[in-house]
């Protein structure tokens, strides 16, 4: 007969092999899953205006709030790839052209440039006015290019499926939204003890400034961006716009775009719009990254530059695109929860108790 020691042994087992084949069906859908419950829970505030607009019927709200999400979110990228299919045929023309007559001449400050400057005026030197040895110079690069087109293919449509995916689970979140935040708050009390609530705010807190501050400033940068090459006639101002988007994370990413296309136009011969494209750059588009960001991240968390730094990069590496801005506020929470832990061990008891009952 077995011994109650070996019951529980064996239970334990049952429950360890259970946990691990749920993990192992949802792992796919992790990512959805992740992005599902932070979109809820930065647009709850919505969701219940709208609940209460429904007079109470909980599915109707759900449905509107998750139309409403699906047109914030997909609709941008709907209206993005249609501009990027005349700014890629743009492109296509100019490269078209570029083959046919070969570079422009090099310009005079490349060979000013220390230690590089004079290799890389000659190499561009051998391409000037030379489209079939320009030509012959890129075969080399069509494979590779090939690889990583491929690659970026399959990343941005998993990243597009993650965002379906996470939409459609978000109906069933913001229907049963409120039980299931009463179920983690029981779990967190058995690992936490009474704290369980004041993790949870600060947890919401710091989702809700992450995502407010790096989509939104990201958002704000990509359009202000295509404005001003629109208004410039930079050809694929939409292109550009979205690789600004992408790139407003790294601090020097933004200026590394407008003051490419300020270096072009003055290649072309227009100082004046250069000059318009470099002054929109620096006083309007960086604006948002230094005052509205801050303002807006900082409601949340006071977080360091190496967590938003380290989050996109290795949420890209972990998630794909979406993890551009699921990285960052995974570690943000992570970040934040850790120091309101460990500082409760800093404190004297009397004044964290004093704290406790101020939060």
């Amino acid at each position: 007969m077995q011994t109650p020691a070996s019951d529980r042994v064996l239970v334990f087992l049952a429950l360890a092999l259970l946990g691990v084949g749920c993990i192992l069906v949802l792992w796919p859908f992790l990512t959805a899953l992740v992005w599902a419950a932070i979109l809820v829970s930065t647009s709850w505030p919505g969701f219940l205006w709208l609940d209460r607009l429904a007079g109470g019927r909980r599915i109707l709200a759900a449905l509107l709030m998750t139309l409403l999400v699906t047109l914030v979110l997909l609709g941008p990228l709907a209206a993005v790839a249609l501009a990027l299919a005349d700014n890629v045929a743009e492109l296509g023309r100019a490269a078209s052209a570029l083959f046919k007559d070969g570079l422009p001449d090099a310009p005079g400050w490349l060979a000013d440039l220390p230690l590089v400057g004079q290799s890389m005026h000659d190499y561009w030197q051998r391409f000037a006015h030379n489209g079939q040895r320009l030509i012959e110079e890129l075969e080399k690069l069509a494979k590779p290019a090939q690889e990583v087109a491929l690659l970026a293919g399959r990343v941005v449509g998993r990243g597009v499926l993650d965002i379906a995916i996470s939409i459609f689970l978000a109906f069933f979140f913001f229907v049963h939204g409120e039980a299931l935040a009463r179920r983690l708050i029981v779990a967190l009390k058995r690992l936490t003890g009474e704290r369980a609530s004041h993790f949870m705010g600060i947890a919401r807190g710091t989702v809700s400034g992450v995502i407010y501050g790096i989509l939104g400033t990201a958002l704000a940068q990509g359009v202000l961006a295509t404005v001003g090459f629109a208004v410039a006639g930079v050809p694929g101002a939409v292109l550009l716009g979205v690789a600004t988007f992408f790139l407003s994370v790294v601090p020097v990413g933004p200026p590394l775009v407008w003051g490419g296309a300020a270096v072009w136009l003055f290649q072309q011969g227009q100082p004046g719009w250069a000059a318009f494209v470099a002054a929109w750059g620096f006083f309007v588009v960086s604006m948002v990254d230094n005052l509205i960001k801050p303002l807006i991240i900082s409601r949340g968390a006071s977080l360091p530059f190496a967590i938003v730094f380290l989050g996109v990069l290795g949420g890209v590496v972990a998630f794909g695109v979406i993890g551009a801005f699921l990285g960052p506020t995974l570690l943000a929470v992570g970040y934040r929860l850790v120091m309101e832990w460990t500082s409760a061990e800093l404190v004297p008891p009397a004044l964290a108790a004093e704290k406790e009952a101020a939060t």
